[in-house]
C-alpha cells in the first residue's frame, strides 16, 4: 500500500509555477524547483514526473484559472447588463496588466511563446483556452446586440476576436513597458468602437469605464 505523500501537493504546485513563471520553461531546472519547494528531486519526480509533465500540470492549471476568472466576468444573465459584463472584463485585464509592476506577463502567453511550436500539450491546451475566451466574449457580444448595445448587423465572431486580441495585447505591451494609463485607455478604445446602434453613443460612454477601477 503506497504511502500518503507528507506534502501540501497544491503548494508544491504553486511554488514550481513561480519558478516557471520567473525564469521560463528552459531557465528552470529541478534544481531549483527543488530548492524553491523545498522537496527533494526524486520525490519530484515520483510525484510529477519529469520537468516536463510538471510543466503541462502547471500550465494546465493556470489555464484553467484564466477561463475561471473570465467566466466570473462573463458569466452570462441579463442581456441587459452583458455591455456592462464585457465592459468589466476588458478593464480586469487592462488593470491586472496595469498592475503587473514586476512585467512577468501572463504564464499562458509565456508559455505559448516559448513552447507552442514544437509541444503539442502546451499548443492544445494554449488553443483550447483561447477558444474559450472567444466563446464567452460571443455570448455576451450576442447578449448586446438582442438587447440593442451592439449593432445585430455586425458579426459577433469577429468582434469577439477582436476583443480577446485587446486583452491579451495589453499583457504583452504592457510587459514591453507603457504606462498604466495608456493600459487603460487601450481598453476603453476597443470598447468605443465596438458597433452600436443609432442613439446608443450616450449609454456607451456611461459603461466604458468600470466603476471597480475608480474606487
Amino acid at each position: 500500500m503506497p504511502r500518503p505523500r507528507a506534502f501540501d501537493e497544491r503548494q508544491v504546485l504553486e511554488r514550481a509555477r513561480e519558478q516557471f513563471w520567473a525564469t521560463g520553461y528552459a531557465g528552470t531546472r529541478m534544481d531549483d524547483i527543488a530548492q524553491a519547494t523545498g522537496l527533494g528531486k526524486g520525490s519530484l519526480y515520483g510525484a510529477f514526473g519529469d520537468k516536463g509533465k510538471l510543466f503541462h500540470r502547471v500550465f494546465g492549471d493556470w489555464c484553467a484559472a484564466v477561463v475561471e476568472v473570465a467566466e466570473g466576468r462573463l458569466a452570462g444573465g441579463p442581456d441587459a447588463e452583458a455591455l456592462a459584463r464585457l465592459s468589466g472584463y476588458v478593464h480586469l485585464m487592462a488593470e491586472n496588466a496595469a498592475s503587473d509592476t514586476e512585467r512577468r506577463g501572463c504564464l499562458l502567453a509565456k508559455g505559448a511563446a516559448e513552447l507552442a511550436q514544437h509541444d503539442p500539450t502546451v499548443a492544445g491546451r494554449s488553443a483550447e483556452t483561447m477558444t474559450a475566451l472567444l466563446t464567452l466574449l460571443r455570448a455576451e457580444i450576442s447578449a448586446a446586440q438582442r438587447h440593442g448595445d451592439i449593432d445585430s448587423a455586425a458579426d459577433p465572431e469577429r468582434l469577439a476576436a477582436l476583443l480577446l486580441t485587446v486583452v491579451r495585447g495589453i499583457e504583452a505591451v504592457g510587459k514591453a513597458g507603457l504606462d498604466p494609463e495608456t493600459l487603460r485607455n487601450i481598453a476603453d478604445t476597443a470598447l468605443a468602437v465596438l458597433p452600436m446602434p443609432e442613439g446608443q453613443k450616450q449609454k456607451r460612454s456611461a459603461t466604458r469605464r468600470s466603476p471597480a477601477r475608480e474606487n
